[in-house]
């Protein structure tokens, strides 16, 4: 029997550049051939209705649709449920806080604080629409 291959992950934004280059910096990801921004300075005259990341092995996507707009999430609290999110990982507490303070340098806000969890620690960010992502130590 044969099954679909997930592809990507796709993320709605009002500005898709923006949200990719947000996701490029904090996961060391590469844009899909054409995609790529233009030179500084030169303005964004291509679509970017649609844009693609990939890390280095092109494993797999993280796509970014254009949209008129978006809800963020709420949560930890229930108004508006997360709905989807990503997880990331670490090696080490002392990683986590490093990359704590690059999310919050690349606009991620902190939702949700369990560094001090002995089991499993992470930390939840809303990324600049609001969408959800985890850092655990694992």
């Amino acid at each position: 029997m044969t099954v679909p291959k997930l592809q990507s992950f796709v993320l709605d934004t009002t500005d898709a550049r923006r949200l990719a280059e947000f996701y490029r910096q904090l996961l060391g990801l590469e844009y899909r051939k054409g995609d790529e921004p233009p030179p500084a300075g030169s303005g964004d005259q291509r679509e970017t209705g649609w844009l693609v990341l990939l890390p280095p092995d092109g494993s797999w996507r993280l796509a970014f649709q254009q949209t008129d707009g978006v809800r963020p999430t709420s949560w930890p609290d229930a108004e508006v449920p997360q709905q989807a999110h990503l997880d990331t990982s670490v090696d080490s507490v002392e990683e986590l806080d490093r990359q704590h303070e690059r999310v919050l340098e690349l606009g991620g806000t902190l939702r949700f604080d369990r560094r001090d969890d002995p089991d499993e620690p992470l930390r939840a960010y809303a990324d600049p629409d609001g969408h959800i992502f985890c850092i655990f130590v694992a």
